[in-house]
């Protein structure tokens, strides 16, 4: 395999001959001046994108979705999966597919019939609530542990009826609780590390995982580098140091069938954000001690562990899983698989 040289983190690597396994990302971005020509070049079969920002009222939101329809129509290397099948083909057609993920569902803003239109428009995947308590649910940085509202309890209803996924990550613990035991299909945690690895305020405990994967769900490991420093640590996390997080959730569940892959990389450039004039609230920040140890700036290949900042390296991941002992049959579950295996059963 040979590869181009690489402008930034925001660009990757180009493999000249794709892996053989159906590699599904359960977070990413793309931005304004990716390129868009070559994402099916980079060992990628399904980009997890981030289709609006977190909490985009319903028409930024609507707009921002539709985008990606846009891309797709003007990239045929590109296409918006709306069932697994799509995905399936995409791999065979030497294509990329687009799995449309919401992370907040503010967009929805007590109008249940919403989440039905988004879902008709692509819609794949749902976080209900990103960091900060809505109507729906708390979340996970906010100082509430209020769990699931009444109406979130319709919201989660309805998600089940159209077949539309659950992701708990950014959403507070007794939340996630309440939506995995009211979900009748299996819920996500699409980027999210183990906090017994990673104390940090954005991972999840070993009860949470447990009762994800209990109900059927998966956990997307993320190599992120904050999600991946342990409290105290001098220098940029390890490639190893993630695979640890792989092999945590391994252990749990006894089987690799509940892990999967959310990098929450980036194809193009990240914007950089500005503050509230009028000053911002006081949410935890899980980066602020991996700024101040390896890097504040968000567009730096450092913000990802050593060894899996570029794409193409998912390559050395699967290699690295089968050197630590897991079989074809895991290495081809966690890169995509079991991913594929859920939206199979959930995705109408």
């Amino acid at each position: 395999m040979t590869t181009a040289a690489r402008v930034h983190g925001g660009f990757h690597s180009i493999l000249e001959q794709d892996h053989p396994w159906i590699f599904i990302d359960s977070c990413m971005q793309m931005w304004p001046d990716a390129d868009f020509a070559n994402a099916h070049r980079h060992g990628v079969t399904a980009y997890g994108v981030t289709a609006f920002e977190p909490n985009d009222p319903l028409d930024t939101a609507l707009e921002q979705l539709m985008f990606w329809h846009l891309v797709a129509r003007r990239h045929p290397n590109l296409l918006v999966a709306f069932t697994a099948d799509d995905i399936r083909a995409a791999k065979g057609d030497g294509r990329a597919v687009l799995v449309l993920f919401a992370q907040g569902g503010d967009f929805i803003d007590r109008k249940l019939h919403r989440i039905e239109a988004f879902y008709r428009l692509g819609l794949r995947v749902m976080i209900p609530a990103y960091n900060r308590t809505n109507a729906i649910c708390d979340g996970i940085l906010d100082r509430t542990q209020g769990g699931l509202s009444r109406f979130g309890y319709r919201v989660v209803e309805e998600c089940n009826r159209l077949g539309l996924v659950l992701d708990c990550t950014h959403v507070g613990k007794k939340s996630t609780l309440d939506i995995i035991e009211a979900s009748a299909a299996p819920v996500i945690f699409s980027h999210s590390n183990p906090k017994a690895r990673c104390d940090n305020p954005r991972n999840i405990d070993d009860e949470q995982i447990k009762a994800c994967i209990a109900k059927g769900g998966i956990i997307g490991t993320v190599s992120w580098g904050p999600l991946v420093m342990p409290p105290g640590g001098t220098s940029r996390p390890t490639l190893d140091m993630f695979l640890a997080m792989i092999d945590h959730v391994a252990q749990l569940a006894g089987n690799a069938r509940h892990i999967g892959i959310g990098t929450d990389l980036s194809i193009g450039s990240y914007p950089p954000y500005g503050a509230d004039a009028w000053g911002d609230a006081e949410y935890p920040n899980p980066s602020e001690e991996y700024g101040r140890v390896v890097t504040p700036d968000i567009r730096s290949e450092k913000r990802m562990v050593e060894g899996f900042d570029d794409y193409r390296q998912v390559v050395d991941v699967a290699n690295r899983l089968l050197q630590r002992g897991y079989s074809e049959d895991d290495v081809s579950g966690i890169l995509g698989g079991n991913y594929l295996r859920l939206f199979e059963t959930t995705w109408r």
